[in-house]
């Protein structure tokens, strides 16, 4: 089972997301069987590599909101968070572009290291305050996860996986993606925003059962169950 993830390195609710649909999946019987991805998606493209101001004035500048409705809505989102074992410090948040972070979490994916970087840039930027839209904080952050030092090189002197991260964010407009996170299971169940672990736990379910349906090995053609063993039911058992 293949589960595609849209989501943005800037975005508060997916990394809540994240730790919501991660208690559902280590509690998921089929996990093993359970491929995740993480798909590219920008809240903001139009970012500069670094914004001179606070996450407060970007968004009352440039969407708009009036303070106290941002400040309520951080308070809001920080006791989410915190239900989820997550320390949000927007006071610190370093508001930046997440183009390249994007190009890296796919580096990282290459590697076998795309979940680990994912979840450092969001550690990152929501607990402690660091810039990921700066190339020493990234290249750092590469090493760590053990990507060699010539790969990041070329990666922040080139555009390489710049196409896959806008093949992201076409695939995710095809598919009607307009906010994230953005859970999609075998490109059939979708699931919009931070939902619940139970909601994620009945999508697994859901999605399991569509794909591996039980087949009865002694029914007949027109569905019925021919020569049924002997068996107990809510009338009693078979005498």
């Amino acid at each position: 089972m293949k589960i595609e993830i849209w989501s943005d390195v800037a975005c508060p609710w997916c990394y809540i997301g994240k730790r919501r649909f991660e208690t559902a999946l280590a509690a998921f019987p089929h996990r093993d069987s359970v491929e995740v991805k993480w798909r590219s998606y920008q809240l903001d493209p139009t970012l500069p590599e670094h914004y001179d101001g606070t996450e407060l004035e970007y968004l009352s500048t440039r969407k708009g909101m009036a303070p106290d409705q941002i400040s309520q809505m951080f308070e809001h989102v920080a006791a989410q968070a915190k239900g989820e074992g997550l320390n949000y410090r927007f006071d610190d948040v370093v508001v930046a572009n997440s183009f390249t972070a994007h190009r890296l979490i796919h580096l990282a994916a290459a590697r076998g290291k795309q979940d680990a970087a994912k979840e450092r840039l969001l550690s990152d930027h929501f607990e402690h305050g660091k810039d990921i839209g700066n190339e020493e904080y990234l290249t750092s952050l590469g090493l760590d996860h053990g990507i060699d030092a010539g790969e990041l090189t070329e990666l922040f002197s080139t555009d390489k996986y710049a196409d896959d991260v806008r093949l992201d964010f076409e695939e995710g407009r095809a598919l009607g993606i307009n906010g994230v996170p953005f859970f999609v299971i075998d490109r059939t169940f979708g699931l919009s925003g931070a939902q619940s672990a139970e909601t994620f736990t009945a999508a697994l379910e859901q999605a399991w059962q569509e794909s591996n349906p039980l087949v009865m090995v002694n029914a007949t053609g027109d569905g019925t169950v021919d020569g049924a063993g002997d068996a107990c039911g809510p009338d009693g058992c078979a005498v």
